[in-house]
């Protein structure tokens, strides 16, 4: 249990939700970031868990949730970059922007998230205090379909490296490499088959595999710099 809150960053749904809601039942203050309104953000909120609106495609909007991330709170026991934007390529005129969106919400709001709370983290009276950054299975082998998404989670990857060797030893900075862990809404069985098929474990675990990761390097006081894959196996097919 933490006094200090853990700032989860994309926490209205799917991982992000399931995480909050996790640390949540074990004791811990929540806070989470959102990008539109939704209706399962009453429910979060019902179990005390601070939502803060933040705009991550403009460097504009991520220093404005900052600013208003420290007037919520003085301290934070943890920071778990979540927030993600699963866009494929375009072509034409859009394509620069499309990857520039990505670069600021995989890349440039980690970054400077991790800059500017530094402060909050080492505020936290607790000795252990991390940042658990959120990449892919995809870094590994890139994507035909979603190579500005896949580089730009490369990218956080890399970053990761760089502020555990800047933070150690008072800030751990680790990272969660998951592949296929649940479906979206619509997606049928032949979809399922075919995403079970990659991973020799042959499943769609869904997200309690990822808060036992997260929880993994939350406990550890002697990991830092590395990427922990979650990915059922792929890499053996």
């Amino acid at each position: 249990m933490s006094a200090s809150p853990i700032l989860i960053t994309g926490g209205a749904q799917r991982l992000g939700r399931h995480c909050a809601e996790r640390l949540v039942d074990d004791g811990h203050p929540v806070i989470v970031s959102y990008r539109r309104e939704r209706p399962e953000l009453d429910v979060l909120r019902e179990r005390g868990i601070v939502t803060l609106l933040a705009d991550f495609a403009t460097e504009a909007g991520i220093l404005d949730f900052l600013e208003r991330l420290k007037k919520e709170t003085t301290s934070l026991r943890a920071i778990v970059h979540n927030a993600s934007a699963w866009a494929p390529d375009v072509s034409g005129p859009e394509a620069g922007e499309n990857f520039e969106q990505l670069f600021r919400i995989h890349m440039l709001a980690p970054y400077l998230i991790n800059l500017h709370a530094r402060e909050l983290l080492e505020a936290c009276s607790e000795p252990h205090r991390d940042i658990v950054h959120l990449t892919d299975y995809v870094v590994q082998k890139g994507s035909r379909k979603h190579a500005a998404y896949a580089a730009s989670k490369a990218g956080l990857d890399n970053l990761t490296l760089s502020f555990a060797a800047m933070y150690a030893p008072a800030i751990q900075v680790n990272a969660i490499a998951p592949a296929m862990i649940m479906l979206n809404e619509g997606d049928d069985e032949a979809y399922a088959e075919k995403a079970r098929a990659k991973s020799v474990m042959e499943m769609i675990p869904g997200p309690g595999v990822i808060y036992q990761s997260l929880r993994y390097l939350l406990d550890n006081r002697y990991v830092t710099g590395v990427t922990l894959p979650v990915d059922g196996g792929r890499h053996l097919r």
